[in-house]
């Protein structure tokens, strides 16, 4: 067994998948984690309005992580706490 493996880590690239299905797909995504795991997005804008809606949906039980900062490129971390 290899202690120093990582599994890999599920990104979804917004840029790529219609507005109308983007929070649908990431809310899912979110709700399909076990405590302690995460998921990525990268868009070409900072998602804020997506973090403000994570925050009344789920308030307490996630962890957003901002991996890079635009201009062109932004990328989050969400984690799913542990209850």
């Amino acid at each position: 067994m290899c202690n120093d493996c990582q599994p890999t880590a599920t990104i979804i690239d917004v840029r790529a998948i219609t507005p109308k299905l983007r929070h649908p797909l990431i809310f899912s995504t979110f709700e399909n984690l076990g405590g302690g795991e995460s998921f990525h997005i990268v868009n070409d804008h900072d998602p804020k309005p997506l973090f403000y809606q994570f925050s009344a949906e789920y308030p307490g039980t996630f962890d957003w992580t901002y991996e890079e900062r635009g201009p062109d490129l932004w990328k989050v971390r969400i984690e799913r706490l542990v209850a």
